[in-house]
């Protein structure tokens, strides 16, 4: 299931079948098996209003909580684009050889940093996260040592930016791994099974009114494939541009 919520394209195929097979089922071996009769299709109506009401507030609810994801990720971008460039400007205050390893350092980050926002590659990204790690403790050696060198307010400032450098890469990670939950994304399925399971079985023999069997299948899919696209930091359409580190990186003097 994670797999599947990771790849919105291929949730959506997946998606289309299930329900596709959930309406057929209900229009043809539902109404074989258990006929609906006039006299009860009143009661059939309001429990089928009731789960797709269900379904509709759920998706909704989804949407947001992968909307609210999406925008938390693009704020941790800001401001980590904003703690590195801070750190930058500051580095200056420690003067000397110092000064230039510690923006050498941070240009080597900030690359890294925008190379995590942009790839797609599982393998990749183990090795920018690994070298992310190591390069943290070299920026972090680099303002401890010219801070027990010069133990000053100025130098105080450097640590401090530092500090909230490394502090946003870790939120940003965070946010990053936080995620729609799978037992939502199950949930949502298989009530979603179950409204169009429903919506096959209420219609009538009609071909015109067999045709809109796949309606709602289809607006279905492509509503949770959506919430899976937004909530997919990799995998969809969807992403999170590091346009905030691009131009820190820009405003940084080439070598």
């Amino acid at each position: 299931m994670s797999q599947l919520v990771n790849h919105p394209a291929g949730l959506f195929v997946t998606l289309i079948v299930l329900l596709s097979v959930a309406a057929a089922l209900g229009a043809v071996v539902l109404h074989r098996f258990v006929p609906l009769h006039e006299d009860a299709r009143e009661n059939y109506t309001v429990v089928q209003g009731a789960t797709l009401t269900l379904l509709a507030l759920l998706i909704g609810f989804t949407l947001s909580m992968a909307v609210g994801r999406y925008d938390q990720r693009k704020n941790y971008e800001e401001e980590e684009a904003n703690a590195i460039g801070t750190e930058y400007v500051r580095a200056d205050l420690i003067g000397g050889s110092d000064a230039a390893k510690l923006k050498a350092l941070l240009a080597q980050y900030l690359q890294l940093r925008v190379e995590y926002y942009t790839t797609r590659d599982r393998a990749e990204l183990d090795d920018i996260n690994r070298k992310t790690s190591d390069l943290e403790s070299q920026l972090w050696a680099s303002v401890r040592d010219a801070a027990a060198a010069k133990p000053t307010p100025i130098t105080a400032l450097v640590v401090t930016g530092m500090n909230d450098v490394l502090n946003t890469q870790g939120y940003t990670q965070a946010a990053w791994l936080n995620r729609i939950p799978v037992s939502a994304w199950g949930l949502m399925m298989l009530i979603a099974f179950f409204s169009n399971l429903m919506q096959g079985y209420g219609v009538r023999g009609e071909t015109g009114r067999r045709v809109l069997l796949f309606v709602l299948p289809i607006t279905v899919s492509l509503s949770l494939s959506l919430i899976a696209d937004i909530d997919s930091p990799r995998g969809g359409l969807i992403r999170v541009v590091p346009q905030n580190l691009l131009l820190v990186q820009q405003s940084m003097p080439s070598n």
